[in-house]
């Protein structure tokens, strides 16, 4: 029995934890890059406005930050909330600041190369889980909160 087959719920018995989850992802993404950005704006005047020169690096620092911190809170960001997601361990835990920091590495890198972020976007649609590559990588899966409540 894999580690899945005893901490995560079966698609196939259990799909209310799974139904829409991609779905909302996209949602949570877009969400979560709009309080990314709105963090940006706000900071640039701290940065006497030179923030404007160096604007995507600095959303790639405060969108790293964001993502571990609001994951390692609650096992989700701010969009994931709002869509009733969180994520989960092989084991079935929620994030520590490790796996926070490893997945949002991984996602970071996934995203910076189109190509890993086609194959992620393709895995979510297509697998039973509906993990993208950085999940597979890392044995962790999205799912649904309500439904894990």
């Amino acid at each position: 029995m894999t580690d899945y087959a005893r901490h995560i719920p079966d698609p196939d018995s259990q799909p209310e934890f799974y139904a829409n989850v991609p779905a909302k992802r996209l949602i949570a993404f877009v969400v979560d890059t709009l309080i990314i950005l709105a963090i940006c704006v706000v900071i640039l005047p701290f940065t006497a406005f030179t923030g404007i020169f160096f604007f995507p690096v600095l959303t790639l620092v405060i969108g790293f930050a964001y993502r571990v911190i609001t994951i390692t809170r609650g096992s989700a960001t701010w969009g994931m909330v709002l869509t009733a997601v969180e994520f989960r361990t092989v084991l079935g835990q929620r994030f520590d600041l490790q796996m926070a920091f490893m997945h949002t590495l991984v996602f970071t890198i996934a995203v910076a190369f189109p190509l890993l972020q086609v194959i992620s976007v393709v895995l979510m649609l297509t697998t039973a889980r509906g993990q993208g590559l950085h999940d597979h990588l890392l044995g962790t899966v999205a799912v649904n909160r309500r439904a894990g409540a």
